[in-house]
């Protein structure tokens, strides 16, 4: 994997509260029926992630207004509507939700952004003809999942790599793993694994062990790790994070010389006291968004704070629209059919934004959308060609700033 650094400055925070109907949904127009373009987002609000639903709502309206704005899809305003996923632990809330958004006839499904949630819902999806186009699912095992299934975001296999070469380049010997009995978590662990290893790293604790995602009391566990006696500890979890990197602490190990992920990676201030996780290294898959971008979501939802996934949210609508544009029509079919090309697979003149691009399809050309996310064009397994990883540091508040980022090619399945 080639890798090549690019080097910026920004902080990130969290989010705590999005609004949603009664039934779980919003929306913000018109329903498909109407034969305009209508984005659907599958978005946890509630549950373990739920920091990252109000960016991806505000995004996809974000997203929506600015295809109207340059005149729509197919000359007719376009629309959303959003349903509440929740997590993985609310299997039927992840169908309910899926169900609901379904009940509109969208011309394209963005979300869910976990790998859980989507192996619960994307048959639903998929089955209806509706192409799903996953924000923030990184699983490994979903490159090449269905042809009705893409992604804005890297699997696991760029962020993996990415993440045990960062490890090793900082001198550990022997590192520990502690990680959920998940989807995205093991196959995140398993990439990890096999990098430090390859690089001569020996992980003591955590190559196979994982600890159920409902967890609350981490001092076996802590207790294991500190036993193996790492040099630094990985740690791949969501809001379980909390309970244990205080159990780590209590039972002696350094939490100075943490590693955390994607679902970890976020604004820790009010979590710990002072200067807990400070030199903690953290990594995101994707493009960081753009103070520019970041003050236009807040326009549209001034309680945004973190931004994970915003960027793919965004690129997944844009993509999808444009789509439809070429194909000629808002259905579900007709929008899967087209991705591949909106995206670059065939060459094209680059273009930047909804506007852009359009004015070039209506010229009869080919395109390559590169927007907020910045990937590659699909590959044959509708993962992103190209992609990049963030790196984060978290200083004495506990809170991560964008250190800079490794790009690298996509393997196909």
């Amino acid at each position: 994997m080639a890798l090549t650094a690019l080097v910026a400055a920004a902080s990130m925070a969290l989010a705590g509260c999005g609004s949603a109907g009664s039934n779980g949904a919003s929306d913000s127009g018109a329903s498909g029926g109407s034969g305009a373009f209508l984005a659907a987002g599958l978005f946890p609000t509630t549950g373990s992630m739920a920091y990252i639903g109000p960016s991806n709502v505000a995004t996809l309206k974000l997203a929506v207004d600015d295809i109207n704005a340059a005149g729509g899809v197919l000359g007719k305003d376009a629309s959303s509507t959003t349903a509440d996923t929740s997590d993985a632990d609310h299997a039927d809330q992840n169908t309910s939700a899926a169900q609901s958004v379904l009940s509109k006839n969208p011309s394209v499904v963005i979300g869910p952004p976990s790998s859980s949630v989507v192996k619960n819902s994307y048959k639903q999806v998929t089955a209806a003809g509706v192409p799903m186009i996953s924000n923030g699912a990184t699983s490994t095992a979903f490159s090449g999942l269905d042809k009705m299934f893409f992604r804005t975001i890297p699997p696991d296999t760029v962020q993996g790599a990415v993440l045990g070469q960062v490890i090793a380049q900082a001198g550990v010997k022997n590192l520990a793993i502690t990680v959920f009995n998940d989807e995205y978590g093991t196959s995140l662990r398993d990439v990890v694994v096999k990098t430090v290893e390859d690089a001569g790293v020996n992980v003591v604790y955590g190559a196979k062990d994982t600890f159920d995602p409902t967890e609350t009391n981490f001092s076996s566990i802590a207790t294991a790790v500190k036993a193996s006696n790492p040099d630094a500890v990985l740690v791949i979890a969501f809001d379980q994070t909390v309970s244990l990197v205080k159990a780590l602490k209590t039972a002696g190990v350094d939490t100075h010389k943490l590693y955390m992920t994607d679902g970890n990676t976020v604004d820790h201030s009010e979590d710990f006291e002072s200067g807990l996780i400070e030199g903690t290294t953290g990594t995101i898959p994707g493009a960081h968004p753009t103070d520019e971008f970041q003050a236009r979501v807040k326009k549209i939802d001034p309680k945004v704070k973190d931004f994970t996934y915003a960027a793919e949210t965004y690129d997944a609508v844009i993509l999808a629209a444009l789509a439809a544009q070429k194909g000629g029509a808002t259905d579900g079919k007709t929008v899967a059919k087209n991705l591949p090309a909106v995206s670059g697979v065939g060459g094209g003149e680059k273009c930047d934004s909804y506007k852009a691009c359009l004015a070039l399809l209506k010229d009869g050309k080919d395109i390559q959308y590169k927007g907020q996310a910045s990937i590659g064009p699909f590959n044959d397994a509708h993962d992103p060609s190209t992609a990049s990883i963030g790196i984060y540091k978290f200083g004495a508040d506990n809170k991560p700033v964008f250190d800079h980022a490794q790009e690298g090619s996509v393997p196909k399945a």
